[in-house]
């Protein structure tokens, strides 16, 4: 499966309300992106501070939800997931040439974000 037909299967599942507005499903995207991120994080918070098992499953499905509704996002600003992911592949080689280091990391360029 491509990320643009992932994109396709996330908008035949969108609710209608989400779907109504450009406006409305940016702001669902957002807020369910970070939802979702945050349980994951809270399952990193209970792996580490409260004893729970590490529950590899269960964080692929939330990263699946994250996917979701970062498709939705892209699909409210009118692009794709898959131009999303080509364009930040190449920042980060134009940002790491010659792969990951710090010093890049700390001094970037003008503009770089």
């Amino acid at each position: 499966m491509t990320f643009n037909e992932y994109q396709r299967g996330v908008m035949r599942t969108a609710s209608d309300v989400t779907k109504a507005t450009k406006e409305n499903m940016l702001m669902n995207g957002i807020l369910g992106t970070a939802g979702e991120a945050g349980e994951l994080v809270d399952l990193l918070k209970k792996q580490i501070f409260q004893g729970h098992p590490f529950d590899r499953e269960h964080l692929i499905k939330e990263c699946g939800d994250v996917l979701y509704y970062l498709a939705l996002t892209a699909e409210a600003l009118d692009t794709s997931l898959e131009d999303i992911a080509i364009k930040n592949n190449k920042k980060l080689w134009e940002r790491y040439p010659n792969g990951f280091k710090a010093e890049n990391s700390l001094h970037r360029k003008e503009g770089d974000i």
